[in-house]
């Protein structure tokens, strides 16, 4: 059974941030001390680096759902959450990270590349850290963001200096087996090699990788037979070496034949065709074989490659072909771009950038931006005074302006990120009042308020004493110096 994954699909989630606390400190003679609510902590993210010793996408293809840990919940007297653990998880060199629409993520070469590819949510704060002078009490508190969640595909492409192709059973796997100090599996059957093969080889100072693409026939570049799972692996080889077998006994076979075959295969796939090639004619130690070296080389040599006669039996011409591996590689090192060292990129924002947008979509108004859709996550909107800090943010981030410009009238349907409401522009500025509470978003209802009841009261007391409402009570209350009877 073949233990090489070289494609995955994971499904990621970051943990989710912590709630922030409402607290007020309490202790004896002193039965209000002010808020004292810690924040949330922050949830893990994941992140993927590159781990030279990492050589397959295995242990994703038994675990595919990772999850990192949520932030914990603030507490009173100003304890803070703790965070999440960062979910590190080790690849190999080569991996491409791509959504499953295809826009690649990433391309992680290097040992020690690294992207954080689910970002864990945001803690929530506490009423401590909300207070001000306005709200000096704060009711309520943050609740955490939620973390990231995505589902992305891990592809392996491996990262080798010489890529072998040719149709199976000619010689690949054996080529490698004595080249390098690889052990691949070898028989002689088709399509033996069900994994690609990767090995090192070294000439005096030099040092190079090599590895074969196994499956490669006609179709190969449009889903026939291995191939198409496996031409990924020579995208980054910078010489491909076509590997004929010149002792196959299958009909309309030929050396010619095999390389074109090879190569329409190569072009179909796309991308390859800045790359020197090399052909390998393979089992010298044929008779058969040899009579037909002989026979194919000159029309080889007038297509402007150069050819070597090889026997992995005998190990014949293994030591011209190494040396010439070596040059051809030295060569594509040579030409190859230095590498740059990272860029940090700094783009600050337009002058007239507002950090969010308005649209009007099928009637309802919608509001786009990392910070409004942000906050609308992070706002309990059981709490009334929740809300209302809300609005107020909106009103200072200019959404209400906005929102009015846009054409939106009192009472029309506004959605920012996953919430809808009807919107109404913030009446006044925040007064403060019972904890949890907002005077603005109190709607009228039959019942008075307490100045009204109140009011009302004392309205009663001089009909209750049989007086008019115009009389006063002064004229009840007797004078000292009066007699009473």
């Amino acid at each position: 059974m073949a233990t090489f994954v070289d494609r995955v699909v994971l499904h990621l989630q970051a943990g989710d941030g912590g709630h922030g606390c409402v607290s007020i400190h309490r202790e004896k003679f002193k039965p209000f001390g002010g808020p004292d609510g810690g924040n949330g902590g922050h949830g893990g993210s994941v992140t993927l680096v590159v781990d030279p010793q990492v050589h397959t996408l295995l242990d994703f293809h038994f675990r595919p759902h990772i999850k990192a840990d949520s932030g914990k919940g603030g507490q009173g007297s100003n304890r803070d959450g703790a965070n999440g653990g960062d979910l590190v998880l080790k690849v190999p060199d080569g991996t491409v990270v791509h959504t499953e629409t295809g826009e690649v993520l990433a391309d992680l070469v290097g040992a020690g590349t690294t992207i954080e590819i689910a970002r864990g949510g945001r803690g929530g704060r506490g009423n401590a850290s909300l207070a001000n002078t306005k709200r000096k009490a704060p009711g309520f508190a943050e609740l955490g963001e939620p973390g990231e969640r995505r589902d992305v595909i891990l592809e392996l492409k491996s990262v080798a200096d010489v890529g072998l192709v040719g149709f199976p059973s000619a010689g690949k796997s054996s080529l490698i087996a004595v080249l390098s100090a690889a052990k691949p599996k070898i028989a002689d059957y088709p399509f033996t090699t069900l994994v690609p093969n990767l090995g090192v080889v070294r000439v005096d100072d030099h040092t190079f990788t090599i590895a074969d693409v196994p499956g490669l026939i006609p179709g190969a570049a449009k889903g026939k037979g291995l191939g198409l799972e496996f031409l990924r692996h020579i995208e980054r080889c910078a010489v491909l070496v076509h590997v004929v077998d010149t002792a196959t006994m299958e009909p309309g076979r030929d050396p010619l034949a095999d390389i074109d075959a090879i190569e329409a295969e190569l072009a179909e796939y796309g991308g390859l065709a800045d790359r020197p090639r090399l052909v390998v004619l393979n089992k010298m130690d044929v008779p058969d074989g040899r009579d037909l070296a002989d026979i194919v080389r000159p029309d080889i040599e007038a297509r402007g490659l150069a050819v070597f006669e090889v026997s992995t039996a005998t190990r014949e011409g293994l030591r011209e072909l190494t040396y010439a591996l070596a040059a051809r590689v030295e060569e594509a090192r040579v030409l190859a771009p230095p590498p740059e060292a990272t860029r940090i990129v700094i783009r600050p924002p337009a002058v007239d950038d507002a950090g969010f947008t308005v649209a009007e979509e099928d009637g309802v108004y919608v509001v786009r931006g990392p910070r409004p859709e942000r906050w609308v996550r992070q706002t309990n909107f059981d709490n009334d005074e929740a809300v209302g800090f809300l609005a107020d943010r909106l009103e200072r981030l200019g959404v209400e302006e906005a929102l009015a410009k846009a054409g939106a009238e009192p009472g029309d349907l506004v959605r920012i990120g996953e919430r809808e409401f009807d919107w109404h522009p913030t009446a006044g500025e925040y007064v403060s009042g019972p904890r949890g509470t907002d005077i603005r978003l109190e709607e009228k209802s039959g019942r008075a308020t307490a100045a009204e009841r109140l009011a009302a009261r004392k309205a009663r007391r001089p009909r209750l004493l049989g007086l008019q409402p115009d009389d006063d009570l002064d004229d009840l209350v007797p004078d000292d110096d009066e007699d009473p009877d």
